[in-house]
């Protein structure tokens, strides 16, 4: 992903989902993502990134188990979890860095 560094650059908090295909927790965060983003709105950025596809960029930020899921500002990982998470656990932690 080439633009990923400056994605997650900005002054906008950037949820990253590292996920693949093949991962049924992963499946299950999909529509919890959905949930965020309509309750968040313009407020952050949510992304998936296939770990299959973008091996290089897993590596790079010790994705070892998924859905990882991290939050970025101005390019730093502020918060980072690992599993299924309920869209209010993500939307809180996505409001502190709002």
């Amino acid at each position: 992903m080439n633009n990923f560094e400056t994605l997650i650059s900005g002054t906008k908090p950037v949820l990253v989902d590292f996920y693949a295909d093949w991962c049924g927790p992963c499946k299950m965060m999909a529509p919890i993502l959905e949930d965020v983003k309509s309750q968040i709105g313009d407020k952050a950025t949510i992304v998936k990134i296939n770990v299959d596809e973008n091996q290089a960029l897993a590596m790079q930020y010790g994705i070892q188990s998924i859905p990882a899921l991290l939050i970025f500002k101005q390019g730093q990982v502020v918060w980072q979890e690992v599993g299924v998470h309920r869209s209010t656990q993500l939307v809180s932690a996505l409001q502190k860095f709002v």
